[in-house]
């Protein structure tokens, strides 16, 4: 097992079934793992397998989907709480992607002004992601995130044998949130990763994981409450989130990680106008992420419409778009201005690859 020390909790890494010997450690009232019903029917055998000391728990589930991730889940998981007379020593284990692990953590840090939770990602995306930083929220008026707060988990346990349950879209998806770690941070884990040919045929995650991990983790630890530096992790993200908000409701609408390999596309067109990212490692992203991702076109009479969404991102201030942008591959910079037009025309160079 490999164990990373995040300030004020540890993930641990490729071993599950220490999960069920590190409650046996903890002082608790009752044990509760929230669910949806995917992990319920995959995830939960496997978490399950290993609990040889047949610890009780009970369980809640709520429906999956990032369009669920809203105040009126959030009430089905507090009332079930209240049901069974949760308490402040109780434990919420969240099992499941980045909905569950976000949603889940914002209401044990709620309930009662706060109760312990555990966070089990059990895909790429959450993995490498949510795992690290303490950020909790929920959607609200189609917004993502928007109401929320900064809490630790009590740990976290991360394990890709949870991977083999997972449809390869959404495998590729948690591989958007791994490339842009290496973008913004590292140059050679970029061209390592490049070499990929098909990510859902990757035999060995161990060194991956917790190279992505450290990344974020070095990051976050140097910027807590994301007062600064923290902003580089947002590549991507202000166009991205954008773009998954707007389509949120759509027949097919983008999962997280897509979204945000559209939106990197874009920021790195935006870093090549504005911030001296060169031609070819323009070229080298959008190449990349094209090979990994089916992105749809996107129609000029839906430009203002999804700059309506980015105008609305957590890191603007005053009303000025601040974006991270890259300078080179491995290195970016925050709070650089952009204009709506400038997006406008991202979103046109995109259309160009595609086209």
């Amino acid at each position: 097992m490999t164990k990373i020390h995040v300030a004020g909790y540890q993930v641990n890494l490729f071993d599950i079934s220490f999960f069920w010997k590190y409650l046996e450690q903890l002082d608790y009232s009752t044990l509760f793992i929230l669910v949806d019903e995917n992990t319920e029917a995959h995830c939960l055998p496997v978490l399950e397998k290993c609990n040889q000391q047949k610890l009780n728990y009970e369980l809640i589930q709520i429906a999956s989907g990032e369009v669920h991730k809203n105040l009126t889940t959030c009430k089905i998981i507090w009332d079930a709480l209240i049901e069974c007379n949760a308490d402040r020593q109780s434990i919420l284990v969240n099992l499941g992607g980045g909905v569950i692990g976000d949603m889940g953590g914002f209401c044990a840090s709620t309930y009662m002004r706060g109760m312990r939770f555990i966070q089990i990602p059990t895909t790429l995306l959450s993995q490498v992601d949510a795992s690290v930083g303490g950020k909790l929220g929920i959607d609200h008026q189609s917004l993502k995130n928007i109401i929320g707060l900064f809490q630790n988990p009590e740990a976290v346990f991360a394990d890709p044998i949870f991977f083999k349950t997972l449809p390869g879209k959404q495998l590729k998806s948690g591989f958007a949130e791994v490339l842009k770690h290496a973008l913004i941070k590292d140059k050679n884990h970029w061209q390592e990763l490049c070499k990929i040919s098909k990510i859902e045929n990757l035999k060995s995650w161990d060194w991956i994981l917790p190279k992505s991990i450290q990344i974020k983790k070095a990051v976050v630890e140097n910027d807590p409450l994301e007062s600064g530096h923290r902003k580089v992790l947002n590549f991507g993200h202000s166009i991205g989130h954008g773009i998954e908000s707007f389509y949120l409701n759509a027949t097919m609408p983008y999962l997280h990680g897509e979204a945000i390999a559209l939106g990197m596309i874009c920021e790195s067109y935006l870093s090549f106008k504005k911030n001296n990212l060169t031609k070819d490692s323009l070229s080298q992203i959008s190449k990349q992420f094209l090979r990994e991702f089916d992105l749809n076109h996107i129609n000029e009479s839906d430009f203002d419409k999804i700059i309506a969404f980015v105008q609305k991102d957590k890191k603007n201030k005053s009303g000025a778009l601040l974006l991270s942008l890259l300078s080179e591959i491995g290195n970016c910079q925050v709070n650089i201005e952009c204009q709506a037009d400038e997006i406008k025309e991202s979103f046109r160079y995109f259309n160009t690859l595609i086209s």
